[in-house]
């Protein structure tokens, strides 16, 4: 067959595959009057995961599970879109991890925030300005976002999904010569997150390393000078138009960032695979047992505790501690509910989401 033809099929399928998107569209649409009209949520993490399950399932063909999971998701973003409009905040900058993670769930074509700290992102959705809110919780490599965990603590919102994201950083520069660069600019944990590539591809070349606030200022400055490098995302090299020199250079391929989205007044459905996170303010934690006696309850019920994160109790003048505790289920399922009734108030509970870590 000539590559003519081949393209002539293409442009065949590309144009059913646009008349089957519209006519799903225009379903969406149906779907959107009778949830508004009930006043019903829009965002369904867990139907979505049903939709790209069953796909998944009955797939046959060269598209992989994460293939699918980026069209669909695209395409769910632009159904939301269409059912309702909604602002989402994310920790910026433009062209970071975080910009990565809210694009790859939400969409290119939402509306969204670039907020410059995490309690902006918090206080964005806990004041109506965003719908949904971005922001990252661990890094396998490095732990948990601290920050992030005390404003779940001190803010009331929910947890409507949790989302993975693979950390690849690249070498991006405007000199296709190792020779001629000067200085290289990154985020200090890229650095450390890059160090054998650094070690064994610039090592004694008298290039200057200077930490910046953020992988996508790196790229800026990369952008502006001709003799200078950033170690950074390939969507910040990107949006900076930076010509990529090396791609996955980090040291570990191994290294994953999860990111939570939050929301005011939110609550999940179940579906066939949830997590759940609470806040535990035990009482009387200085008493030998109590921690334990606590754990010992999941254990008891069966219940799969996969996080335990101890933070200072702040205000106090002892050294009493509250707990960020993430486990297998839902908040409807009985044995979490007799959990949630004996520990009364000393319990707060985040959301109960669908499992992806």
């Amino acid at each position: 067959m000539e590559l003519q033809d081949l393209r002539n099929r293409i442009d065949g399928l590309d144009d059913q595959l646009l008349s089957i998107l519209n006519e799903r569209m225009e379903l969406v649409k149906k779907v959107g009057e009778l949830k508004r009209s009930s006043q019903s949520i829009i965002y369904r993490p867990e139907r979505e995961k049903q939709i790209l399950d069953r796909l998944a399932k009955h797939n046959n063909g060269l598209l992989t599970r994460q293939a699918i999971d980026a069209i669909f998701f695209e395409i769910f973003a632009v159904s939301r879109n269409l059912e309702l409009p909604e602002r989402v905040s994310y920790l910026g900058p433009e062209g970071s991890f975080t910009h990565q993670a809210a694009e790859g769930r939400f969409g290119a074509m939402s509306e969204y925030l670039v907020l410059p700290t995490i309690h902006s992102v918090f206080e964005s959705v806990e004041t109506g300005r965003a719908k949904f809110g971005v922001v990252p919780i661990e890094n396998n490599q490095e732990g948990i976002v601290v920050e992030t965990a005390d404003f779940l603590r001190e803010k009331n919102l929910s947890i409507v999904a949790e989302m993975l994201l693979k950390v690849h950083f690249t070498f991006a520069s405007q000199s296709d010569n190792l020779k001629s660069i000067k200085r290289i600019y990154s985020k200090d944990i890229a650095f450390r997150q890059c160090g054998k590539f650094i070690g064994e591809y610039l090592e004694g070349m008298g290039i200057e390393l200077i930490a910046v606030d953020s992988t996508s200022k790196a790229a800026k400055l990369a952008s502006e000078e001709p003799d200078a490098a950033a170690i950074c995302s390939s969507i910040s090299a990107r949006l900076f138009g930076v010509p990529i020199l090396f791609d996955n250079i980090e040291d570990s391929d191994q290294n994953q960032t999860r990111f939570l989205i939050l929301a005011k007044d939110f609550t999940n459905m179940r579906s066939a695979d949830d997590k759940t996170t609470i806040i535990a303010n035990l009482p009387n934690t200085n008493r030998p047992g109590v921690l334990y006696e606590f754990l010992k309850d999941f254990n008891d019920r069966g219940i799969n505790l996969t996080k335990i994160e101890s933070r200072p109790l702040r205000g106090e003048a002892s050294f009493r501690a509250w707990f960020l505790v993430e486990f297998l289920g839902h908040m409807d399922d009985p044995q979490v509910q007799e959990i949630m009734h004996k520990y009364g108030t000393h319990l707060k509970w985040l959301g109960s989401y669908v499992r992806v870590a």
